[in-house]
Parts: C-alpha cells; sequence; structure tokens
C-alpha cells in the first residue's frame, strides 16, 4: 500500500470497519435510494456541520448492505488533516489511480468527494469521471458553497448530475432524537435549540454559544473571507448581525447601505451586495425573494432572508428579542425548503403573503402567525389568503392550542404537525 492510501486508510471501510455515522436521516437516504444505480453524479450542497459527511457514510454502509465490495468504495474528505496532500485535481486524479492499481476493484467505483471545494481544479476531474467510458464510476460529492456547480461545470455536466441541499435537523428528526413527542411543548424546546447535530452533545448553553460561534467565524473566515480576500471582516461580520436581527423584514442593499451610513461607515452598494451574496452561498442565510402573485413575477428589489438554522438567533444574538413569531416564520420558510419548495414572498392587490411555495404543478399560500385567538389578528391573516384569486391550496400556520375548521377553502395548520401533506391532507 502506498504511502498516500495508508495515510487514509482509517477513514475508508476497506478492512470493514464501520465508522460512525450518527443519527440515521431516513427521509434523504429514502431520497438518494431513487437516483442510485446509475452514472449521475449526486451532489450534496449545504452548511457546515449540518450533517453531510455523516450523510455519505451512511449511504457508504447503505452500498455494502446491498452487497458491494467495500474495496470498490474510496473516501475523501478534504476537512481531515490526513488528506492535505490533494491540492489540486491531479493530486486527486493520481491518488484515484493509486487505489485503483492497489485494490484492482472489479465492476462499478464509488467515489465520495466530501468538501471537494478546497480542491483547485476539482471540477476537471469530476468531469473525467463522469464521462469515462472505459470504466463504471458513481461518484458522491459534497460541498459547502451554493455555487460549487454554477457556470461551467453545470454546462459541462449538463443532465448528468443531481443536487440536494442538506439543511439541519427538522423538528421530526429531533423529536426522534431526543425520544420525545411531537406536539407544542417539543415543538418550543426545538426553536430553542435549533437542528445543528453537534448541538444535542453539548450539555450546557455556554458551551452552545461557543460553538456556534465558532462555526459562524469558520465559515465567514475559511469559506468567505480567505476565497474572496475580504478586507473588511467587520462590516461582513456586521452585514450577518444586520440581516439575522432583520429576519422576516423586507430587506434591500440600499437599507443595508443606509444602516450603516447613518453609523457613519463608509462602503457602497457592490461591496454590500457582494457580502450578503458570499453569506448565502455559504447557507448561513437563505433569500426570499418577491413575486407577483397575479403576473407570476419577480418583483426585484427588496426581498427577506432567514438562517439557515434558529440556533443562531437564540445563542448568539438575544434569545428571540423580536418575538417567537419571527422564529416561527423561519421555521416555517426552512421546512417548505426541506420539502423541495420553491419559496418566493407574495404580493397580491398590495397585500403581503408570506410564502408562495412552489413544486411541479402544485402551488401554496401560506401564512404564518404565532396565535390568532386575537380575533383582529385572525381576521387579518385570512383576509390575506382570502384576496388571492385562485384556486390553490391556502394554509395559515399558527402556534395556537388548537387547530380550527377550515375557513373558506383556507386550511388552519399547527407548526408542530406534518406542515405539507399530500393535496388530500
Amino acid at each position: 500500500m502506498t504511502d498516500n492510501l495508508a495515510r487514509i486508510a482509517r477513514f475508508n471501510l476497506w478492512d470493514n470497519t464501520v465508522p460512525e455515522v450518527g443519527f440515521l436521516r431516513t427521509e434523504y437516504l429514502k431520497t438518494f435510494s431513487g437516483f442510485m444505480g446509475n452514472n449521475l453524479i449526486k451532489v450534496l450542497t449545504g452548511q457546515r456541520r449540518t450533517g453531510k459527511s455523516y450523510l455519505l457514510r451512511q449511504v457508504m454502509l447503505q452500498l455494502i448492505s446491498e452487497g458491494i465490495n467495500a474495496r470498490n468504495i474510496l473516501y475523501i474528505n478534504t476537512e481531515f488533516v490526513e488528506f492535505n496532500f490533494l491540492r489540486n485535481y491531479t493530486d486527486l486524479d493520481a491518488l484515484v489511480r493509486e487505489y485503483r492499481q492497489h485494490f484492482s476493484p472489479t465492476g462499478k467505483v464509488y467515489l465520495f468527494f466530501d468538501e471537494i471545494q478546497s480542491i483547485e481544479g476539482w471540477e476537471r476531474a469530476v468531469n473525467s469521471y463522469a464521462q469515462d467510458f472505459t470504466t463504471s464510476y458513481e461518484l458522491f460529492i459534497s460541498g459547502s458553497n451554493a455555487r460549487m456547480l454554477a457556470g461551467e461545470l453545470a454546462t459541462l455536466l449538463s443532465g448528468r448530475f443531481v443536487q440536494w441541499e442538506v439543511l439541519p435537523f427538522s423538528f421530526q428528526e429531533f423529536a426522534d432524537f431526543h425520544h420525545i413527542d411531537t406536539d407544542k411543548k417539543g415543538f418550543l424546546q426545538y426553536l430553542q435549540t435549533g437542528g445543528l447535530p453537534e448541538l444535542y452533545h453539548l450539555p450546557t448553553e455556554e458551551t452552545r454559544r461557543h460553538y456556534l460561534a465558532a462555526l459562524k467565524d469558520t465559515i465567514l473566515l475559511r469559506d468567505i473571507v480567505a476565497r474572496f480576500q475580504i478586507k473588511d471582516v467587520v462590516l461582513l461580520e456586521d452585514v450577518f448581525a444586520f440581516l439575522v436581527n432583520n429576519i422576516g423584514n423586507l430587506t434591500s442593499i440600499g437599507n443595508l447601505i443606509s444602516y450603516f451610513g447613518s453609523r457613519r461607515r463608509k462602503t457602497n452598494y457592490e461591496t454590500v451586495a457582494n457580502y450578503v451574496g458570499y453569506l448565502t452561498d455559504t447557507f448561513l442565510l437563505h433569500k426570499s425573494e418577491r413575486i407577483q402573485i397575479k403576473a407570476k413575477e419577480l418583483m426585484g428589489g427588496a426581498c427577506k432572508y432567514y438562517l439557515n438554522d434558529l440556533s443562531y438567533q437564540y445563542y448568539l444574538f438575544g434569545h428571540f428579542k423580536h418575538g417567537y413569531g419571527y422564529l416561527l416564520e423561519n421555521y416555517v420558510y426552512l421546512e417548505l425548503r426541506r420539502q423541495g419548495y420553491e419559496v418566493h414572498t407574495g404580493y397580491s392587490r398590495s397585500r403581503e403573503v408570506d410564502f408562495v411555495a412552489r413544486k411541479g404543478d402544485r402551488t401554496l399560500y401560506m401564512q404564518v402567525a404565532w396565535s390568532i385567538a386575537d380575533e383582529a389578528t385572525a381576521i387579518r391573516e385570512y383576509n390575506v389568503l382570502n384576496g388571492i384569486m385562485d384556486h390553490h391550496e391556502k394554509i395559515l400556520v399558527t402556534a395556537d392550542d388548537l387547530r380550527l375548521p377550515d375557513y373558506r377553502g383556507i386550511r388552519h395548520q399547527l407548526a408542530w404537525e406534518t406542515l405539507v401533506g399530500s393535496r388530500e391532507n
């Protein structure tokens, strides 16, 4: 065995070792299974520490359980120092060749490249393996940047890859992990904890706060500052803080420039726009653009931002100082994304609709309020949905104790129940 293979052997399963795979994320595994057994490149994207590596290892063990020889699988994770010799795509290809020469695997070879964006020119190697007609490869790659398959690579691999975004634990996963009921009490606990798996192993709020601060700093410094040679790191931090503290509010680049200008901070449109883009590209935040419902056109300008995980707000920015309603809205946004919906903020007759969610031929209009126990609040929220003059599904999500009957075709949904079921539900 070469020095390189010996160095990485403990991360692979060649000697029938069983790696730590963590909590089984069965919904993702079920989705992946429908795309296995072909030459499509499977791409997992998402924020650091949301469980992409664990998922890849779970897929590896699933393949072995189905009869695949462990020596037909090569796993690479650039987060570990043992893989530091992989600086560019030629190093990566040299390692794959060493692996094939040493093990001489028969049949299909399964390549798992974890956090692949750290390898310069990685796309050239992946494109080569995807098109290799002399050897049967099945590739699984992961990365922490939303644009890793943008531009030229997307053109090169057109029609040859499928992509999934790995989000933090859902409420159902949180409840299963902690063996608690999916009721209001458990849901409130989830809102205060978030869905980042590592948080569940930390014993105190102080250790969780330190963990999240370190994770946030790692993403900012490694994935943004170092990669894009950011000069004003403090401004980047402040842009992030501003957006976190304005979750669910319409925000524009102009708003940010005015805010910093009022504090005598010099900046410009291009810089702020770039910083916001970097924060969404690394999945710390998500952007919900506005759409005109009747015209079905994007409106441009101001939009809303939502956190990738609720824990950032709770542990780093003041324990929900803006109220639970904003956290509930953030939760609903993430749940819609988790279920594969494309999500926008809607406008109908000058009224804002919290979410317009589309998947295939299905469209949902959704309002979110912490409670509609107050009659005026109930009338306001129902009227927004009543004002939409089409026949798509309309749902009002709240954290009230009881679910109310349908009202003029609008379904009242409690947040901790299955948010979006089948059309019949």
